[in-house]
């Protein structure tokens, strides 16, 4: 009986820690640099490097905050990439939404690297690379298997399935010299996904016994307790939904969410619907799944948005962007009466389903104020499973760290919350906490078999991005808006006389965003005097160069406003001196 009872302690710790059957003599050394996603929601970018080899996991880009005026959307700064010239490079790409493929045509217009992904995900990069004249880059495309190792550089890399709210969603086993690394992207375990190809768990846990020396791990929903619903919950709510509609139903979501437009298709299909779709992005991922074989309608269901007002309301399913409330979006345009087809009656039903991405929740608001108005029946979040997230909840994060059992453990894709919440959860799933680190964008970590640890910091930060003419706009421009927006501007012209030292004529004053238009005599009067006092303290010498007047006058009006308004607008004197 002793025997068995320590020969079965023996078996419990090989099941439970199955990382000690790692080759601890492995001298190999593997380096993980996030450069975007870390800190954040969105912007997913992250390098692997061994001795020879740096693979480049997602290229994803993020959306602006408030402040970035004029800014459209952010991608990652490039700067570390340029460093790894002496180093053969891959980017690999673990499935095709923006915050993981975004910022891949600003990539290829610095630096080419073959590309390795699954055909959904690459079928959605060419489509950008399309749009910004880089349809030749499609000779670095590679096409990768599921289950299927590829030597990449000294690394070998299996696209293992996940569920996430993407079609083609992985997850990636990395085997490296120091060891195995699974990074599990985006996922969340969907029991009963649209599909029916459920997340390939068997493969997971076929790693997780032979010994993985870290894990990545999603950390977007980490807070949230118990399993993220199903997808084809989502699929019942629209059934109820389509059956209260009376007129036309307008349905808007993420136009990569291909399961969700899919369910919608298909209970118009089953009503008797045409479905239209509308918008750029939207058209062209419907494309794409319907051209792969991952959407089944036929042809004779879809109309053209100029064929809607030949059918009868009851008989017509609209499916579109701007479920996040975009201002040049389909539906916002629809909603402010500005769309060239559609007009919205009362007797529509608006579905948004989506939830509002962190930072947007005003322009959602605004939307459902504008649609209200417009006098639609708006389906939103009064139905709880009009939206389900994308992302692992507790249970399924500790799932996945339960399969791979892994010696070390970081959390990956979040704020700094997200991931903090995320460790405390791996070490109630047995992971040391001593092995678990906590990272933030441009910090780079070592891993070996006997340790992990910081090692330095490098450059990271985001490019802003102009949508309209797809160009960076240099930081310091952005800065500059920030200022004028915060703190206004005062523009000063003055000619004086180097004589007498003495103001020719009155100095021209133009200030907007300090005082009120009925202020502004008031406060150019304040300048005048302000400025004839300093010029009849000021040195003569000083006056032979401009330059350092129009500084002086600078400093003087910077201490004036500041006192008076408590701001710091931008400050341009024009002097000439005569």
């Amino acid at each position: 009986m002793r025997a068995a009872l320590e020969e079965n302690n023996r078996v419990k710790d090989a099941t439970m820690n199955p990382w000690k059957q790692i080759n601890m003599n492995a001298q190999g050394k593997v380096r993980f640099t996030p450069l975007g996603g870390l800190g954040e929601i969105g912007g997913n970018m992250a390098v692997f490097e061994t001795e020879t080899t740096a693979i480049i996991i997602d290229v994803g880009m993020s959306f602006p905050d408030e402040t970035m005026h004029g800014v459209d959307i952010l991608v990652p700064d490039f700067s570390y990439l340029h460093t790894l010239k002496d180093k053969k490079v891959f980017v690999i790409i673990t499935h095709g939404h923006e915050d993981h493929i975004g910022a891949m045509p600003y990539l290829f217009k610095e630096l080419k690297f073959p590309i390795y992904g699954t055909p959904l995900a690459l079928a959605m990069v060419e489509n950008k690379f399309n749009e910004h004249g880089l349809s030749a880059d499609t000779k670095y495309f590679n096409f990768v298997v599921l289950r299927k190792q590829y030597t990449i550089g000294d690394m070998q890399i299996e696209w293992m399935h996940n569920t996430h709210s993407i079609i083609d969603a992985c997850s990636l086993a990395i085997e490296t010299p120091a060891g195995t690394i699974i990074h599990t992207a985006d996922f969340k375990v969907d029991h009963t996904p649209v599909d029916d190809y459920t997340m390939d768990l068997h493969r997971y846990a076929y790693y997780g016994a032979k010994g993985v020396l870290c894990l990545f791990s999603d950390s977007t929903n980490s807070h949230n307790p118990g399993f993220t619903k199903s997808e084809k919950v989502v699929g019942k709510t629209f059934d109820t939904l389509f059956e209260l509609a009376k007129g036309r139903v307008i349905m808007s979501t993420f136009s990569s969410n291909v399961h969700r437009i899919f369910q919608a298709m298909q209970r118009a299909v089953k009503q008797g619907r045409k479905v239209c779709v509308i918008g750029r992005s939207m058209e062209r991922n419907v494309e794409t799944n319907r051209a792969l074989g991952f959407v089944d309608i036929e042809d004779k269901h879809f109309i053209e948005v100029h064929e809607v007002p030949k059918y009868a309301d009851h008989e017509v399913l609209i499916v579109t962007t701007g479920s996040q409330g975009e201002t040049m979006a389909a539906l916002n345009r629809m909603a402010t009466d500005e769309h060239r087809h559609i007009k919205l009656k009362p007797s529509d039903t608006v579905i948004i389903s989506a939830s509002a991405i962190p930072g947007n929740e005003g322009s959602v608001s605004k939307l459902m104020n504008k649609l209200m108005k417009a006098g639609v029946t708006v389906r939103y979040k009064e139905f709880a499973d009009i939206h389900v997230s994308g992302h692992a909840a507790q249970e399924e994060q500790k799932l996945i760290l339960r399969l791979i059992q892994p010696k070390f453990f970081l959390p990956v894709h979040g704020e700094y919350n997200h991931i903090a919440k995320h460790a405390k959860t791996a070490v109630e799933c047995g992971v040391d906490e001593r092995n678990i680190l906590l990272m933030t964008d441009g910090d780079q970590v070592e891993i070996t078999t006997k340790y992990i640890k910081k090692v330095k910091t490098v450059k990271s930060g985001k490019t802003y991005i102009d949508n309209q003419n797809n160009m960076t706009i240099e930081n310091d421009v952005v800065l500059d808006r920030q200022k004028l927006a915060e703190d206004g501007i005062v523009n000063v012209v003055a000619q004086i006389a180097q004589s007498n030292q003495r103001i020719v004529g009155k100095p021209v004053v133009t200030s907007h965003g300090i005082v009120a238009d009925k202020e502004d005599k008031n406060f150019a009067k304040e300048i005048e005097v302000l400025l004839e006092t300093m010029m009849l303290n000021m040195k003569p010498e000083a006056l032979k160069d401009h330059k350092n007047v129009e500084e002086e006058i600078r400093n003087v009006l910077r201490k004036h406003v500041y006192r008076t308004t408590k701001r710091y607008p931008l400050i341009i004197p024009s002097i000439f001196i005569v």
